[in-house]
């Protein structure tokens, strides 16, 4: 089933002469979006407002819930809680360098709609999530056509837009820390030659912080350096640095560690703000999930907690090397049902190391299996995304696709939304550096 307004949206745009299958080459040509260099879907999303916000507010409880992991489930004992979740003794050492502080609410949610309802795949706890550039600028671009600003007016359309929410979270930020009188300087900084693949992104998300009167940079760790106390970036005092690099980049680089000491250094001092720390990394580990879920952990949780964790995660559990029966048992239990479970290693993003068991053979599924255990990983539930009926421009003909959601969230509380969609049951991973055909769409809410 899909909502009212698309049925409404795509009635129109099947009308002869319609203007609105087209409308999506207005956001293409759009000057803040023009870095950008990935395709949109013909249409945007559409949500009943109070469906969205109510999932966000489960997304900012369950942050609260995750975030409390390592003292309910271990005493506050961080070596125990980054052994469970297979985090290394190199990698460990260099997320909890800041003493394994609480990041700030921070990040992009990701979901299926179902049909009926929101189902959480991942919470993404972490400032180098992309899509922010695009989730309030797609919906703020359409708005500025007359067709659809006609038809959102018609039907009471609306959005957040993600930038403007992501902009005042920044200056916030920097307050206190840039001298009186001057603009907090905000440097989102990728990782040693990390502009080489992600320039345009960036570069999009800078232009969008500006149109909000951010003093915002986008540059590499290595670019910045300390003077007297005080992080530059050239001849730029930095107040607030943006982490858009990542534990394994800092890792892979040769001289990583000596690149982002002086920025830990700077974040304790208190002369610049580090948004967010590394210790954002002890709870965007997928195995969150697995406690979450475990029913070992149930009695670690309130009645209005475990509510909550049943209504918006599938059952998703942990694979890790344990001889244990009740490992055994898991093991025999994802063998059996292959075709309603998804394999996803623990560390990486972006659809990295996915497997659909839909999709393998019973050999290729027991094989991922054991990989899983070998370097960690989690299997999960399927949740099939609803159909999201697309009029193709070029045909005229309605067309299914399939949606993943992404719903940001700042200090602030919810922050818009964007998603990605895939014609449907194409591809089972759906964004845009897993599967080339996936398309952007802008959210808009009624």
């Amino acid at each position: 089933m899909t909502d009212r307004i698309t049925e409404l949206y795509n009635k129109e745009s099947l009308t002869q002469g319609s203007p609105l299958p087209g409308i999506i080459t207005e956001v293409e040509r759009d000057p803040a979006l023009a870095n950008w260099t990935g395709s949109y879907l013909s249409r945007p999303l559409f949500i009943e407002k109070a469906q969205i916000e109510a999932f966000a507010d489960d997304v900012l409880a369950l942050f609260d819930v995750i975030t409390s992991l390592p003292q309910r489930l271990f005493d506050g004992d961080l070596d125990r809680y980054c052994d469970a979740l297979g985090i290394d003794e190199q990698r460990k050492k260099l997320i909890i360098r800041l003493g394994g502080i609480t990041p700030p609410r921070y990040g992009r949610a990701d979901m299926y709609h179902n049909g009926t309802s929101f189902k959480l795949l991942e919470i993404g706890i972490a400032s180098e999530v992309g899509g922010a550039d695009r989730a309030g600028e797609i919906p703020r671009a359409l708005l500025d056509s007359a067709p659809f600003a006609a038809f959102a007016r018609e039907h009471g359309l609306g959005y957040t837009h993600t930038g403007a929410e992501v902009a005042k979270t920044l200056v916030a930020a920097g307050e206190g820390i840039a001298a009186p009188g001057r603009r907090p300087v905000v440097a989102l900084l990728e990782g040693p030659g990390g502009l080489a693949n992600y320039a345009s992104h960036w570069n999009t998300f800078r232009d969008v912080m500006r149109g909000f009167d951010v003093d915002f940079h986008v540059a590499e760790v290595g670019d910045v350096e300390d003077r007297d106390g005080k992080l530059h970036l050239g001849e730029l005092p930095v107040d607030v640095i943006l982490r858009c690099f990542t534990v394994e980049e800092i890792i892979e680089a040769e001289d990583g560690s000596d690149l982002v000491e002086p920025i830990f250094k700077a974040h304790e001092a208190g002369t610049v703000f580090l948004f967010t720390p590394m210790e954002s990394n002890l709870f965007a580990n997928k195995a969150c999930l697995a406690l979450l879920s475990d029913p070992a952990h149930r009695s670690s949780f309130t009645e209005a907690e475990l509510e909550l964790i049943d209504r918006v995660l599938p059952w998703t559990r942990s694979l890790k090397a344990d001889p244990s029966p009740e490992h055994e048992e898991l093991l025999a239990h994802a063998r059996a049902h292959r075709e309603q479970l998804i394999l996803k290693p623990n560390a990486f993003y972006g659809g990295v190391g996915v497997i659909a068991g839909w999709t393998s053979t019973d050999e290729e599924w027991a094989a991922a299996l054991e990989r899983g255990v070998a370097e960690g990983a989690i299997v999960q539930e399927r949740v099939v995304p609803r159909s999201e009926p697309v009029v193709n421009p070029e045909t005229g003909e309605e067309e299914a696709w399939q949606a993943a959601w992404g719903l940001f969230y700042t200090p602030g509380g919810y922050a818009g939304a964007y998603a990605r969609a895939v014609p449907a049951f194409e591809s089972p991973v759906i964004g845009v550096t897993a599967y080339k055909n996936t398309r952007t769409a802008g959210v808009l809410h009624y």
